[in-house]
């Protein structure tokens, strides 16, 4: 069936790394290539999986204090790009960007930074902006690409990974992403409640 797509790339880059290992397991035996940043590299690497930094894909450090490190035409352009599209695929190649097949991304905690009573600026610096602009890119691109918007999600991923491998139909892919706007409608709810009060 044509709307089976085989998990190939995943870029995963999560705040909580609890519950990942059986995700990756998973992944590496079926032979996707993953990549990462920083401590999620990190955390790829301790558990023995070979992992490419997305600074190798994108040439450029993550800048900013780490405010930005995703945001790149290279990653967004491997999650938007469009596989049934000739004029997507003949820039993917002239610009040499990476098909990227699966993403797993979490939030940074920005509704525990609240609770816990932190400095204003601490709760500002806790607003996700290049996850949620992840989320947002592979939902909507679900036709060619899975989203793991939480870890409430790993489960599901590996229930569906569990029954067919290392891939996903299109029915998989349309619910992942109804997560994840569920994820992300909730993420901003919280933060414009922060800021009206």
């Amino acid at each position: 069936m044509t709307d089976i797509k085989k998990i190939k790339t995943a870029l995963i880059s999560v705040f909580h790394k609890d519950g990942l290992e059986e995700l990756l397991a998973t992944l590496n035996a079926e032979g996707v290539r993953f990549l990462s940043t920083g401590g999620t590299q990190k955390f790829i690497e301790s558990l023995g999986y070979e992992c490419q930094s997305v600074e190798s894909v994108t040439t450029y450090p993550s800048i900013l204090g780490g405010r930005v490190k995703t945001l790149h035409p290279k990653v967004f352009g491997g999650i938007l790009a469009r596989r049934d599209n000739a004029g997507d695929q003949e820039q993917m190649k002239t610009y040499d960007i990476p098909e990227i097949d699966l993403v797993i991304v979490d939030l940074y905690p920005f509704e525990d930074t609240v609770a816990s009573g932190a400095s204003e600026q601490d709760i500002i610096e806790k607003i996700d902006i290049g996850g949620i602009s992840l989320i947002r890119a592979a939902a909507k691109n679900f036709n060619d690409v899975a989203i793991v918007a939480s870890k409430a999600e790993y489960g599901i991923l590996a229930g569906i990974m569990r029954e067919k491998g290392a891939q996903t139909s299109l029915s998989d892919r349309r619910m992942l992403a109804t997560r994840a706007f569920g994820v992300s409608s909730h993420y901003d709810t919280a933060i414009h409640a922060w800021f009206a009060k």
